[in-house]
């Protein structure tokens, strides 16, 4: 006879690291950053507060973990975008800037976490230096398309040159980004992609519209 009892399957720790991630996420979204206690966090993701000792060395470590994964996944779902099957540089930057200023990246709901962690930012060490990665992640991202785009244009540039350029051109898409989801509500359907593509377009001496459009 077999036995037909169902057998316990221990969950892999990389799910039980991103539950624990995930219910960070949802607490610093709903009551920002000071609402992320141990306490609150296990009862959250439905654990011990022993788990969260268990995965991560600190509080400080699970939030910073947990920052990480939201800017990284918004710069994944940007990257997205220009990774599809347009082979022109210019159709490959076109799509970067159209994906990094619309829906789901463009969400009030992902701006508002971000703004909750920018405490953490100017008071923590870590938190810094966190920023900073996924900062030169999504910027150099941008500068590879940028590069590719001039070379392909015939005006190669310095690596300085591209490094000014790729701050400009992010920084452009950053205010569009963050305007779009304090107040959705003040722009038209495609408006901050439109205006991005123009924009970066224009730093750099190449027109983008026409890809953009397509995009």
């Amino acid at each position: 006879m077999s036995d037909s009892t169902p057998k316990f399957k221990r969950e892999p720790a990389e799910h039980r690291r991103e539950a624990l991630i995930r219910a960070t996420l949802s607490l610093i979204a709903e009551k920002g950053v000071q609402a992320a206690t141990v306490r609150a966090i296990a009862a959250r993701a439905d654990v011990s507060q022993g788990m969260i000792r268990h995965h991560f060395s600190s509080k400080e470590d699970l939030i910073t973990a947990a920052y990480e994964h939201h800017m990284d996944r918004l710069t994944d779902l940007t990257s997205a975008f220009a990774g599809g099957d347009c082979s022109a540089p210019v159709a490959r930057l076109a799509a970067f800037v159209v994906g990094s200023l619309t829906p789901p990246v463009v969400d009030a709901g992902s701006v508002s976490l971000w703004a909750g962690f920018l405490t953490k930012v100017h008071d923590d060490a870590q938190m810094r230096e966190s920023h900073k990665r996924t900062y030169y992640n999504f910027r150099n991202r941008l500068e590879a398309l940028i590069a590719a785009v001039l070379n392909e244009a015939g005006q190669p540039r310095s690596a300085q040159e591209l490094r000014h350029l790729a701050i400009a051109c992010n920084a452009v898409i950053d205010g569009l980004w963050m305007e779009g989801g304090v107040l959705p509500s003040a722009f038209a359907p495609d408006e901050l992609s439109e205006i991005g593509i123009r924009s970066v377009g224009a730093l750099l001496g190449i027109d983008l519209t026409k890809a953009g459009q397509q995009t």
